[in-house]
């Protein structure tokens, strides 16, 4: 049974609108699509000056829904970013002055430059779309999307995101270094930031919501469920690794592969769909094992074993 084609052809419309921006970076256009599509967050690594920043403004251009950015610091405080309660002398009570965290879009710029106890202020609004303060919660606003950057080259007063955090982002997304093509396209202005004024919304809030609703309805076989689980398991026993996929890792494979489908206007999951997804989904949630460190960054590490494992895995015919 195919989408509804109008339906479909807004995600298209999407990732189109984007790309006129962000040039040479097909791969974390689309990942960005499907973490938003997915009702998930997305987590961008790259070093400075490929566009992070930029593909987050896009984002919010396209969909016109609030957006919000903080770059966070050392000095960062949870109330920075929540928000926090002011006596009012006037109504002779307290009063919740809601933070950036309160928007559709927000984009987390260098989490990992802000102390673990201010990360952890995103967990709950990651998870479950609201925000506790002082014994009340507050719910945010739908969509959400959280995009965090991070440069996973310089280490000079960083704080590595903790496993609990990363495990809350749908996908990873790497953005390294564009083609020369794509770079002349920077350089002359036919792309980059400078083109972001010429971006026209392609949908609105309430449209996203009913495209992430759709998502959910996308079929997927039991043997691809059997595929994901087979997956996980092995990263669970594999001597490679200290920590394998927890079960909300395995959630997520399979909802990113729904939305993967309907971006390309599928009503049906494929095994490419869970394939092409297994490393961008499934390698920040694992831990190296420390017996087989290697010369290689700790994130090319694991995504080099989960590679090897789902290569491994007989894909259902």
């Amino acid at each position: 049974m195919p989408l509804i084609p109008a339906t479909a052809a807004r995600a298209a419309q999407l990732e189109t609108a984007l790309q006129r921006v962000i040039r040479g970076q097909q791969q974390a256009v689309r990942l960005a699509a499907v973490a938003l599509l997915a009702r998930g967050h997305l987590l961008i690594e790259g070093v400075p000056g490929v566009g992070k920043t930029t593909l987050a403004h896009a984002i919010a251009r396209a969909l016109n829904v609030g957006f919000q950015r903080v770059q966070f610091t050392s000095d960062m405080l949870p109330s920075d970013v929540l928000g926090t309660s002011i006596y009012s002398p006037v109504e002779q009570k307290f009063e919740f002055k809601p933070g950036p965290v309160f928007t559709n879009i927000l984009l987390a710029d260098e989490l990992n430059r802000t102390t673990p106890k201010t990360q952890s202020a995103l967990l709950e609004a990651m998870n479950e779309g609201q925000v506790t303060v002082d014994g009340r919660s507050y719910p945010l606003p739908q969509p959400f999307l959280v995009i965090a950057t991070q440069n996973p080259v310089e280490h000079h007063g960083t704080y590595p995101l903790p496993e609990s955090q990363l495990d809350r982002f749908l996908v990873r997304a790497h953005m390294s270094y564009p083609e020369a093509a794509s770079e002349r396209e920077i350089l002359t202005g036919e792309a980059g930031a400078a083109r972001l004024e010429e971006i026209r919304p392609v949908a609105t809030a309430d449209e996203v919501r009913a495209m992430q609703e759709e998502v959910t309805s996308v079929r997927v076989d039991d043997s691809l469920a059997s595929y994901t689980l087979e997956i996980v398991r092995r990263t669970r026993e594999s001597e490679y690794l200290s920590l394998g996929v927890s079960p909300r890792g395995s959630l997520m494979l399979y909802k990113a592969a729904q939305a993967m489908a309907y971006a390309d206007g599928r009503s049906y999951a494929t095994p490419d769909d869970f394939k092409s997804l297994a490393v961008p989904v499934l390698a920040h949630r694992v831990v190296v094992n420390a017996r087989y460190s290697s010369t290689k960054k700790k994130t090319e590490q694991a995504s080099d074993i989960l590679r090897d494992i789902v290569e491994s895995v007989p894909v259902p015919v």
